[in-house]
């Protein structure tokens, strides 16, 4: 559905009733722009739009479909910039994504958002509070745009660096509260995140190299000093976002060696104990035998008048010696 439209001359606002009329009017005096905001349209509805504006029929492919990778995509009379929006869920620690897409043209802007990660809203608002800077022109909103969303993976990048340090703590701390899942699910945000601001990063460096007519103001000079400072932060988040893939491939590991580790000790100490009990186990089932003849069986010595038979305590100690001497050579060797 359309949210808002909206013309902007001199940096105010003011009611657009016509589009074909008022966008007609736009490129005869050569002044103002109109901006239309739109909010998961629907084929009819973006149509419409299009009929109006004659974009490019690989752009309206690409906004029609969605899902797309984000670019900046130059046309001959537009330019069509494709932005992945992320929302962090505090409850579940999840990144959520949504798309953006803003189509530039001589005197119009169309923005278009797809899920409700990142609403424009507020982006509107604040352009319209800036005169001076909204009388730039269409240039304006792309740059307020995208600095919102760059701003807002920023945020995200914050709250992801927090769950990092929590998981970092929790495994370097020898606790067993946490599993692989946890690592792996964190792993995965990021994923979501370097897929969003890698490729716009990628793109940006084109918009520099050759910057597109729909991005020059009135004056004609280039106006790409205010995206430098959104490329600074977006490049700034992709550093973090390459450490925080590395650390966390560090993380995993360490964490899979600290259970290697666990798991060698529980079986060291499983198997010094199974040596200790298989020695009176042992011989307990050879004097268990059913023979007559066993060595100590009828061993005895004579005190007094009473004739006392030894051969089960001399068996009962010996085994019992030797499970003592078993245990502490596990003790020393640290099995145990």
């Amino acid at each position: 559905m359309i949210v808002d439209q909206a013309i902007y001359r001199g940096g105010r606002r003011l009611v657009c009733q016509d589009l074909s009329h008022e966008l007609e009017q736009l490129r005869d005096e050569g002044n103002g722009f109109l901006w239309i905001g739109l909010k998961d349209p629907t084929d009819a509805e973006f149509a419409l739009v299009n009929e109006e504006l004659q974009l490019h029929p690989l752009a309206v492919e690409d906004a029609v479909r969605g899902d797309q990778r984000a670019k900046i995509e130059h046309y001959e009379d537009s330019l069509l910039v494709v932005l992945k929006t992320l929302r962090y869920v505090e409850d579940t620690s999840d990144v959520e994504t949504g798309e953006v897409m803003v189509f530039l043209g001589d005197r119009f802007v169309v923005t278009v958002r797809r899920g409700d990660a990142n609403p424009l809203a507020g982006v509107r608002a604040r352009l319209e509070q800036n005169a001076e800077h909204l009388s730039l022109g269409p240039a304006a909103v792309l740059h307020a745009v995208m600095d919102s969303v760059v701003d807002n993976y920023i945020l995200v990048d914050t709250e992801i660096h927090e769950d990092l340090e929590h998981i970092e703590q929790q495994v370097f701390s020898g606790t067993r509260d946490i599993d692989a899942t946890s690592i792996y699910r964190l792993k995965r945000e990021v994923l979501e995140i370097r897929r969003a601001s890698q490729p716009l990063a990628e793109a940006m460096e084109r918009l520099f190299v050759q910057p597109h007519r729909a991005i020059v103001d009135r004056d004609g000079s280039e106006v790409l000093a205010f995206f430098r400072d959104v490329r600074d932060h977006l490049l700034k988040v992709n550093d973090h976002v390459e450490s925080y893939d590395r650390l966390l491939s560090d993380i995993l590991g360490a964490y899979l060696a600290q259970i290697s580790v666990a798991q060698n000790n529980d079986m060291r100490k499983i198997s010094a104990w199974v040596a200790i009990a298989a020695v009176p186990t042992m011989v307990a089932g050879i004097y268990g035998m059913n023979f007559r003849y066993i060595p100590e069986l009828e061993a005895s010595i004579t005190i007094g008048d009473s004739e006392v038979y030894y051969g089960y305590f001399v068996v009962l100690a010996a085994m019992i010696a030797v499970c003592v001497g078993l245990f502490r050579a596990f003790k020393r060797s640290g099995w145990l």
